[in-house]
């Protein structure tokens, strides 16, 4: 797998306070055509020619490096690390990432910090052994859809859902904090689907998180997309409250 050298690893992200992220991978083999929002600024900012080459992912060779020089500065500062919101770190065909992620949240946790998680890939069982991991990290899958056919014209390299769904249902039944994200959740010009059959699929899960599609100009062309964000946004919120499950989103 080729490699790169970056001269930082965490940051903290513009999404909110306090948010910090790291990304120790440049690029994600799942080819995300939403579109993907981190290749269109990786490819402004010159960090990629082309969609090709960004499917094609680079480690960052020093990560470990850099992570064990820069945790000590946030002490007192963050709660909590996320993995990651440029790359995936359960990336499918990349067994390299997803050790090297695994060394990273171990790593972190023994700072005496909690790690939040998120994958369009699997997530390793490995995640459940509570002497390495922190109970305190959140493990968090995105799941918009159960039709195979949408995964592969608009996330063709990812896990299929029936495997991410059962990778975060082994960390959930081995006592771990579990999140899905229905985002970015479809219009129905899209993709016509029962949102109720995403819920009972991630009924097991302590939160979801709603939100809809951006950067796509098919979203705007379904008449009334804005209410039927709405819409189904109340209909997650009430379908968690009905649940004892946390609700996040718009």
């Amino acid at each position: 797998m080729d490699t790169i050298v970056r001269k930082s690893l965490i940051y903290e992200s513009g999404v909110g306070k306090n948010f910090y992220c790291l990304n120790h991978v440049l690029g994600c083999s799942h080819g995300c055509r939403y579109p993907c929002y981190a290749f269109s600024m990786a490819k402004r900012h010159g960090r990629t020619d082309d969609y090709a080459q960004w499917c094609r992912p680079k480690l960052v060779a020093n990560a470990l490096e850099l992570l064990e020089r820069e945790l000590p500065r946030l002490r007192g500062k963050a709660g909590s690390v996320h993995l990651c919101l440029t790359t995936d770190p359960f990336m499918t065909g990349y067994p390299e990432v997803s050790a090297l992620s695994l060394r990273i949240i171990e790593k972190v946790n023994s700072q005496g910090l909690s790690c939040t998680v998120l994958t369009k890939g699997l997530l390793p069982s490995e995640l459940g052994e509570a002497r390495r991991f922190s109970r305190e990290n959140v493990y968090g899958i995105s799941l918009v859809s159960l039709n195979e056919d949408f995964r592969t014209r608009w996330e063709p390299k990812s896990a299929p859902y029936a495997e991410r769904i059962a990778g975060l249902r082994r960390l959930q039944d081995q006592g771990c904090v579990t999140r899905v994200h229905i985002e970015p959740y479809p219009t129905p010009n899209i993709l016509r689907q029962d949102l109720d059959e995403i819920l009972q699929a991630a009924r097991f899960a302590d939160a979801l998180y709603f939100s809809g599609w951006n950067y796509n100009p098919l979203v705007k062309r379904y008449a009334g997309h804005r209410e039927f964000y709405r819409e189904q946004s109340a209909r997650v919120r009430r379908f968690c409250r009905e649940h004892g499950l946390e609700y996040e989103g718009d």
